[in-house]
């Protein structure tokens, strides 16, 4: 049995991968992207993808770094790239309340997503933007053009398919002659059975849209779904459900928008901290049990079936998973942002010089990742380089 915790070695996805990813290609076929994830988090730190030799200035002892494989599955990898996102985010922000909304896919729709996973999540995304685009407009909530972000999560607590997007959303928004600032009317920005109602009809419709156009894939379980008549009893189905659509309390203001950001905008399906142990040909990790007072528990899965778990959360190559709409849209944003300030009286931000990476690492864990770690005193300095050592290819795979 290996532990993670106290003394013992830490157990980290990677090695989840290099002991057992043999015998889940064995049993199963990963997809091209798949196996890239499990390439790269494999690799990540490692001789591998090379790196550099750091020396003391005081002792001469030296130390060996090698580089991150920069993946973003990968659970080593989401630090720095978090920083720079969210220090680029905190120049957005506008004096104003945020809101956090949650849009949830229901869970018969897995099958589907699994078959067709960069259309449903463009839908996931095209129709609750264009809800919460709706409801911004509609003079009883606001009467005028909001901005937020919409971050895709695709995963529960125990790694199950759980399909839904986080909304950072301001309460309120510009109004259409782009004079004044309209705040929202309600503590709850919207109402959230509304919110469902409409969010339901139009992912069902663009979904049956994309049944006209032949753009749906039924493979797998979403097979039964091929036939027309079945595809239409299965819409109706989820038409007659509820979907859910959660609306949590606002923010009490920037610092913990900018709390937010940190926690969810990268975050990937399990974090390294979360593996408690291998126990032969099983691992145990923490999760919390919403259903039981959010009570932490040990989930063991057979390691196979962990790492399936784990690659049901790769997104499609090149897909956006962070995206920003209405005011806060790439094509106009800086010039909306500025109009914004201007009639909330606003200054505009400083410009602030990026941190490096050493920085950021001292500001978080409060560690010198240049001090030496032998004598205590020096500063490791680069004395040479060290040239990639790359593996031979160890997955058999799927279709991209």
């Amino acid at each position: 049995m290996c532990f993670a915790s106290g003394g013992a070695t830490r157990i980290e996805l990677a090695e989840i991968f290099r002991r057992f990813g043999a015998a889940y290609r064995a049993r199963y076929r990963p997809s091209h992207g798949q196996a890239r994830v499990m390439a790269a988090v494999e690799d990540c730190r490692t001789a591998a993808l090379g790196g550099h030799v750091q020396t003391c200035d005081r002792c001469g002892q030296s130390v060996h770094r090698y580089h991150s494989c920069r993946n973003r599955h990968c659970p080593k990898c989401q630090t720095l790239a978090k920083e720079h996102w969210v220090e680029a985010r905190q120049d957005e922000l506008l004096s104003t309340r945020y809101d956090h909304v949650v849009f949830t896919l229901p869970h018969a729709l897995n099958p589907l997503i699994r078959a067709n996973p960069r259309l449903l999540y463009g839908l996931l995304f095209k129709a609750a933007a264009q809800t919460l685009l709706a409801f911004g407009h509609d003079p009883r909530w606001i009467g005028g053009q909001i901005g937020f972000i919409l971050v895709l999560h695709t995963w529960g607590q125990a790694l199950i398919q759980h399909v839904h997007v986080h909304g950072l959303v301001t309460a309120g928004g510009l109004s259409p002659d782009g004079t004044s600032w309209l705040p929202a009317k309600k503590r709850f920005l919207f109402p959230v059975c509304a919110l469902s109602e409409v969010f339901r009809a139009k992912y069902l419709e663009f979904l049956a849209r994309a049944r006209k156009q032949g753009k749906l894939c039924f493979t797998g379980k979403a097979g039964e779904l091929a036939d027309e008549q079945a595809f239409d009893a299965f819409l109706a189905r989820l038409k007659q459900r509820d979907w859910v659509v959660y609306s949590k309390p606002p923010f009490e203001g920037p610092k913990h928008v900018i709390a937010y950001l940190g926690r969810y905008t990268h975050r990937i399906a399990i974090s390294n901290d979360r593996i408690v142990a291998i126990e032969q040909d099983r691992v145990l990790f923490r999760w919390r049990d919403y259903r039981d007072a959010c009570k932490i528990k040990i989930m063991s899965l057979e390691a196979t079936r962990f790492i399936g778990r784990f690659l049901l959360h790769v997104l499609p190559s090149g897909f956006m998973r962070i995206r920003h709409y209405g005011l806060l849209a790439n094509r106009h944003r800086r010039k909306k942002l500025a109009l914004c300030r201007n009639i909330l009286n606003q200054p505009e931000p400083e410009p602030r010089p990026k941190e490096t990476a050493e920085a950021i690492m001292l500001r978080l864990t409060g560690r010198d990742i240049l001090a030496c770690p032998h004598c205590h005193n020096g500063h490791l300095v680069v004395t040479a380089i060290l040239e990639p050592q790359p593996r031979p290819p160890r997955y058999t795979t799927g279709p991209p």
